[in-house]
């Protein structure tokens, strides 16, 4: 599953292309509780159809209503000044029932009409190379520029502009065809992540059944050097195998990925440290990024509560969340006396 909005904007970008009207709404503002964050999108094709959300689905409902009745066939095409138009939902307490939205919630739409055709596949193309984009759009006239950003960030909205930062997906690199990989790569799609797994040994490699997932064969370590992680990147090796997982793990510490980890015990993980330490040259210092036993504590036995675990703490660690110690595996595991020689599959 791609990162949704490249999903929302190539489906746009396609109704456009083809000469439908439609309609592109961007989540502007909230007060109290909102189901969809700042800078969320849809679209919504002059059929009917919708790409993306702004709300649990009422308001969605509402939209469609609005603008693709036959006696409003006429609201979706582009306004005479082509000005994009705000809309507030929820702002009374009978509102906020009607749309669904949580107790003493108010969202803020900016509703684009027919967005240009051209524009959107030029952002679309720089999004699929890889690009970290910002799409600006005049609030008078509805023009659109787009420029390279450096780093995400948070929607602007000014009385004259609004500013939206959109960036390619997710992605990460599983170093392990095994089955508790096939759970994170399943849970990690869902999330929006673009997934390459990575095994050389036959023998698990030929049993993947993860539709949608790239894998390949090579060497870990070459696979990190080709995947060129970045800020929008996390590496995980699965293998429980010195040969492929430390060189992996020292290859992706070179980059910028956002999260680094490896599956263990807490024995296992204290001997990589080691190994990486007495052997090639590294330091506490310089493997501070990696992270081991990998997941959060949960109890978890199971592969697919393992990978529940895993996942929990990449998608902690990628929205800037500072995990209380209560949740680290080997923090709690030495708080009830558990011995490190445990099973190097059980993190939780």
């Amino acid at each position: 599953m791609e990162n949704l909005d490249v999903t929302v904007l190539r489906a746009l970008r396609d109704w456009r292309a083809g000469g439908h009207h439609a309609l592109m709404a961007t989540v502007v503002r909230t007060w109290g509780s909102s189901p969809r964050p700042v800078g969320s999108i849809m679209a919504l094709d002059q059929s009917g159809a919708v790409i993306g959300s702004v709300s649990g689905g009422c308001i969605e409902d509402d939209l469609i209503a609005r603008y693709t009745h036959a006696a409003a066939a006429d609201a979706l095409k582009a306004a005479p000044d082509g000005a994009p138009q705000f809309v507030k939902y929820g702002i009374s307490a009978d509102e906020a029932h009607r749309f669904g939205l949580p107790c003493g919630g108010t969202l803020e739409l900016l509703l684009e009409f027919d967005p240009d055709a051209a524009a959107l596949a030029e952002l679309v193309r720089l999004l699929e190379a890889g690009g970290l984009v910002q799409r600006s759009i005049d609030l008078r006239s509805g023009q659109v520029r787009l420029t390279p950003a450096n780093a995400p960030t948070a929607l602007r909205c000014s009385d004259a502009e609004l500013a939206n930062t959109f960036g390619p997906e997710y992605r990460m690199l599983i170093i392990g065809a095994g089955q508790m990989s096939e759970y994170l790569a399943t849970m990690a799609q869902f999330c929006g992540f673009s997934v390459t797994v990575c095994d050389p040994r036959e023998e698990y490699r030929g049993g993947w059944s993860v539709p949608g997932t790239r894998v390949v064969a090579d060497m870990p370590d070459d696979v990190v050097t080709a995947f060129q992680p970045d800020r929008r990147s996390c590496v995980i090796a699965l293998t429980h195998d010195p040969k492929l997982d430390d060189l992996a793990l020292l290859e992706a510490l070179q980059s910028d990925a956002f999260y680094i980890g490896a599956l263990g015990s807490r024995r296992n993980n204290d001997a990589r440290r080691r190994r990486l330490i007495e052997h090639f040259d590294q330091t506490e210092d310089s493997l501070a990024r990696l992270r081991g036993p990998v997941g959060i504590y949960i109890g978890s036995k199971t592969p697919p509560e393992i990978a529940v675990s895993v996942m929990a703490e990449v998608l902690a660690v990628k929205n800037g969340l500072a995990l209380p110690s209560e949740l680290n595996v080997a923090h709690v595991k030495d708080q009830q006396g558990v011995a490190g020689a445990g099973s190097a599959c059980v993190v939780g």
